[in-house]
């Protein structure tokens, strides 16, 4: 049985206390404590817990559920585990809601419904517009505007769905908690609510999640812990394309990205994105190069391009787009010390085309040859394709899975590959130019460095 315990509470982050604090240890902000009460259990309730063998655990009903969109399930793993909680957060505009009703409308088009969308900021009538528009029109797909978490679990108990779409959460309250919607402490409330709800009734649930103007999904970061799938929609606003990425994945890999576009008709799933992130590429410009990187099992042509200005005054600028600011700095030290391009103390400006982010070290030697190619202001052939990771020292290492790399290259017409000196590499239909060092790279794809500029 569960006794009442009065405490001090942080309204702008949650954090607890025994006692009345002027500034919260947590957050920072001043005058924000305040008393409230909250549940804790009784030491009988232990008494109920109960543990088995792992070994007695079945699977059975632990299939995916598929959403009938490919990019989608690509992202989840394989599609949406029964009593998952996935969490998808992206700026306003974006698409989160386009992208959910269109799951829902899929499963209802494939009679795998019904589906129960609960939305607290539009109204069914706006919701029936929405999916007029998206072409998901569909009986099985049930809506209901509610913002208590006691009214969502009616309605799950009532129509049995097959999936939960709650949007958003900083829309719902828990019925109890003193705080207001969208407050830290509601918010985890709410979520801590519709995981028992998921777990308890074996049901895939999604919730939307606003970011904050920092980037981070609003909470702060409570419900990252809370849920299982942590999903980030992001797009620039001036651009079509849409990626989807997975921040955290119990039951999947964190390095897989999907790719849609915005159209007049909702999101279309872009199944060939190295297609059109290289449509628009100019081919004889310098500071442009192609590298190759995969994103979990997706595999990306990209291209990387450098702008270097100055000298700088003061403090050189380091703005990278796609890229770590750190990893710019760090090959910028690389050309300077191992390569002999005095570029320290120019401007940079690094960006991969098409809002792709590349963390993969097989990037280093496209980026290190595009500062290079814009330090001495010659282009790099269209055709070559640039592979490798590069250390402090100057020297290319190897890349995993380079076959398949220079393989995707020659299907869309490149003839030449820079790539590390490693044994193993084989013709692909490609003329393989190895490089042991950046030094190397540098001469066989642009020539010998001037110091002048």
């Amino acid at each position: 049985m569960a006794r009442p315990r009065s405490v001090y509470a942080c309204q702008s982050c949650g954090y607890e206390s025994a006692r009345w604090l002027g500034r919260c240890p947590d957050c920072g902000d001043w005058n924000t404590f305040a008393l409230t009460a909250t549940a804790v259990e009784s030491d009988g309730a232990a008494g109920s817990a109960k543990a088995i063998p792992v070994t007695e655990v079945t699977l059975e009903g632990a299939e995916r559920l598929g959403t009938g969109i490919a990019e989608f399930d690509r992202v989840l793993g394989g599609g949406a585990v029964p009593g998952s909680l996935v969490l998808i957060g992206g700026d306003p505009g974006v698409g989160k809601s386009t992208l959910l009703l269109q799951v829902a409308g899929q499963l209802a088009t494939q009679g795998r419904g019904p589906v129960l969308y609960v939305s607290g900021e539009e109204s069914p009538r706006q919701l029936r517009m929405r999916a007029e528009r998206l072409g998901v029109l569909a009986p099985s797909v049930l809506v209901a505007a509610e913002t208590t978490t006691t009214a969502v679990e009616n309605l799950c108990r009532q129509h049995g769905p097959r999936l939960l779409i709650v949007d958003s959460v900083q829309t719902m309250q828990r019925p109890g908690c003193p705080f207001a919607p969208g407050n830290p402490v509601q918010i985890r409330e709410v979520g801590a609510s519709l995981l028992t709800l998921a777990k308890g009734l074996d049901l895939p649930t999604f919730l939307v999640g606003h970011v904050t103007k920092a980037g981070m999904l609003a909470g702060p970061r409570l419900l990252e812990h809370t849920v299982d799938v942590v999903l980030l929609f992001e797009g620039e606003r001036y651009s079509p394309f849409r990626l989807l990425r997975s921040l955290k994945n119990r039951f999947g890999s964190t390095q897989e990205l999907g790719v849609f576009q915005m159209a007049g008709a909702g999101l279309q799933e872009v199944p060939n994105p190295s297609q059109l992130l290289l449509a628009e590429r100019a081919l004889d410009a310098s500071g442009s190069v192609v590298t190759a990187s995969f994103e979990g099992t997706r595999l990306l042509l990209c291209e990387v391009q450098a702008l270097l200005s100055g000298p700088a005054f003061g403090t050189p600028r380091r703005t990278a787009a796609g890229f770590e600011s750190a990893r710019l700095g760090l090959l910028l030290a690389v050309l300077e010390r191992r390569c002999g391009l005095r570029c320290g103390q120019l401007d940079a400006f690094v960006k991969v085309a098409g809002g792709v982010h590349l963390d993969e070290p097989a990037a280093d030697l496209g980026l290190a040859l595009a500062l290079a190619s814009a330090f001495v202001d010659r282009p790099i052939p269209a055709d070559t394709l640039v592979c490798g990771e590069v250390g402090l020292a100057g020297e290319v290492r190897s890349v995993p899975r380079l076959a398949e790399r220079v393989r995707e290259a020659a299907r869309f017409g490149f003839r030449r590959a820079i790539v590390p000196d490693t044994s193993g590499a084989t013709n692909e239909g490609i003329e393989f130019v190895p490089v042991r060092s950046l030094k190397e790279a540098i001469r066989k794809t642009i020539g010998p460095p001037s110091q002048e500029r």
